[in-house]
Parts: structure tokens; sequence; C-alpha cells
């Protein structure tokens, strides 16, 4: 027997009869209040979507501070060195080159007279330049083995040498470079005397060492070469130093000797070390003999000891002729740096480096 039950009724609350069809119309005054409260949600809304990605800005920024920062510190660093470059040799270089177009006699009370390129064509006409130029391109070739040849076979020499007479070694080879230039020559005028001199009795000769043509470019570049070798040597050694002892080792083993070791492996892994003292040699040999002539021979006999650097000191200071002066050493510069180019050219296409 089935009993069929009626599925349960929602109950409407009764409305009204005005309640569907009559509306409230709202005052002026909550139609403002709501306007107002619509702008300021909408202000918020966008000073919240503006004010989003603040933070992302300022880290941004952040961000571009310390890159620009750390390209800025190492320049902060050097500012004081290229300070220094700009002040000390560049601009005395710009001031050469201006006053090689001028006649002037350093005087401050007489102006410079522009000269145009009149003292350039004095320079290539004079024959003293050229005889200056070929002396020192002598003196360069005389100091060679000072600082090449010798100091290898020094070097080669004293390898093995450890311990405290390393230390004393380089102590007695170094101390002739620590020597001031005047100093030296005045002891070495001392011991050239022709009649009393140590060097002429202990070689029984009676040669004017300082006085003759060739005795003085010896002794020049001699006493220039005996206080720069302690420094070739030091160089050299650190060049030996460096290198890595398996490669000889590694050689003897294959049953190469000494000679071929170093013929073959020493000398080649020690061409950039070399290089370097000949690059050091051609360019500062005026500079290492000019206060040696300056003291000994003052550029005789018959100017047989007046290099470049020399030269140009008598234009400027004996002569007073800053023009020239001037105009002499713009194009030994450009000479000298074309020669230091071109050493610089060589090595990199003649040295080994130990990889």
């Amino acid at each position: 027997m089935f009993v069929e039950v009626a599925p349960p009724t929602r109950l409407v609350p009764a409305l009204p009869p005005n309640a569907g069809t009559s509306t409230t119309r709202p005052s002026h005054g909550s139609d403002t209040a709501a306007t107002g409260a619509a702008g300021t949600g909408v202000a918020a809304a966008s000073g919240a979507a503006d004010a989003s990605p603040a933070p992302r800005d300022r880290r941004s920024a952040g961000s571009l501070a310390r890159l620009l920062g750390r390209g800025i510190v190492p320049y902060l660093y050097l500012a004081p060195a290229l300070g220094m470059l700009v002040v000390w040799i560049y601009r005395p270089l710009i001031q050469t080159a201006n006053y090689s177009f001028y006649s002037w006699n350093l005087s401050p009370d007489q102006p410079a007279i522009p000269q145009g390129w009149h003292n350039y064509h004095r320079l290539f006409t004079l024959p003293e330049v050229g005889s200056s130029v070929l002396r020192t391109i002598s003196m360069i070739a005389l100091l060679l083995p000072f600082t090449i040849i010798i100091p290898i076979i020094v070097g080669l020499l004293t390898a093995e040498v450890r311990g405290r007479a390393r230390t004393l070694y380089q102590a007695l080879i170094f101390a002739p470079f620590l020597v001031a230039p005047v100093a030296s020559a005045a002891v070495w005028q001392w011991m050239l005397t022709p009649d009393s001199g140590i060097v002429n009795r202990a070689t029984g000769l009676k040669t004017n060492w300082l006085h003759e043509r060739l005795p003085a470019l010896l002794s020049i570049t001699g006493i220039a070469g005996w206080q720069m070798l302690g420094f070739a040597v030091l160089v050299v050694s650190a060049g030996l130093a460096s290198i890595n002892g398996d490669y000889s080792e590694a050689a003897s083993v294959d049953g190469a000797s000494r000679w071929q070791s170093t013929r073959w492996l020493t000398l080649p892994l020690l061409s950039p070390t070399l290089v370097f003292l000949v690059l050091t040699t051609v360019l500062l040999a005026g500079t290492w003999t000019f206060p040696l002539i300056d003291t000994l021979t003052q550029g005789g006999p018959v100017s047989a000891t007046t290099n470049i650097y020399y030269l140009l000191w008598q234009y400027g200071f004996k002569s007073f002729d800053a023009g020239f002066a001037a105009a002499a050493g713009v194009i030994f510069f450009a000479g000298f740096t074309l020669v230091a180019a071109f050493l610089v050219w060589l090595s990199d296409r003649l040295t080994f480096h130990d990889n």
C-alpha cells in the first residue's frame, strides 16, 4: 500500500501593497556623499595603482647606481696618477710642441717670436744633429752587452745559488745601481786620471781616458753599463725564476744536455724579459749617460760624447734657444715613439710565453 506525500512548500512573507511599485529618491546630500565616496575610492585605487611600481623603480634605480659606482670606483683610484700624468707629462709635451714654432731665449722679459717651421728646417740641415744621433746609437750598442749578454751569463751561472749567499750576491751586484751618477762619476774621474789613476796603473797604459775621442766614449758607456748591470742581472734572475723547472727536467730525461736545454728552452722562455731590457736600454740610454757626460766630459772631446739628450740641453740652456730645442725634442720624441712601437710589435712575434 502506497501513500503519496506532498513536497514541502516555501513560505514567502507578504509585502505591503505599494512596496513593489514605489521607489524612494535619495536626497541631494546623500547623492553628494555617494559621489564623494566614489571619487575617494577611485582616487585611492589610482593612487594604489601609481604607488604599486614605486618599490620596483627604487630597486632599479639602486641597481643602476651600484653599477655606475662599480664603474667609477676604478677610475677614482686612477685619478691621482692620471692627474700627475697630465700635469707632468702631457701638459709639458703640448707646451713643447707649441714652443717649437717660436724663437725664445727663456727670458720672461722677452716675448716669443713666431717662427713657423723654421726651427724644424734648421734641425734637418745642421750636421751636428745627425752626428749626435749616430753617437747615441753607438752608446746604445755599447750598453747592450751590459744589459743583455753579461746579465744572462751571470744569471745562468748563479741560478743555483741559495740561502744567504744568494742574498749577499744580489746585494753586491745591485749596489752600483743605488749610487748616484754624479758621485760615481767623481770616483771614476779619479780612477781614470792619466798619471796616477788606478786604471792606468793596473793596465800599464798611459791613456787619457776622458780627453781622447774613442776612450772618452768607451769610458762613458762603460761607467753607465757598470751602474746598470745590477739592475739587468736582477731582472734576468727574476725571469729565470719564473720559468717552470719541469721543462729542463723533461729535457734531461730525453737526453738533452745542459747547453741544449739552455739554448732551446731557457732562452726562448726568457725572451719577454730580454725584450724588456732591450726596450729599456734603447729608450733610457741617453738618460743614463747624461749625468756622466755633464760631469766628466761636457760633451767632449770635440763633441765625441755628445748624444741627442746632451745636445738638446746645450740648445736650451747654453745657447738659450728654447724654440729650437723644443723642435728637436718633438722630433726625437716622435722617433723614439716609433722605435718603441716597433720593438713592441717585434716582441709580440718573437717572444715565447710559459702558459
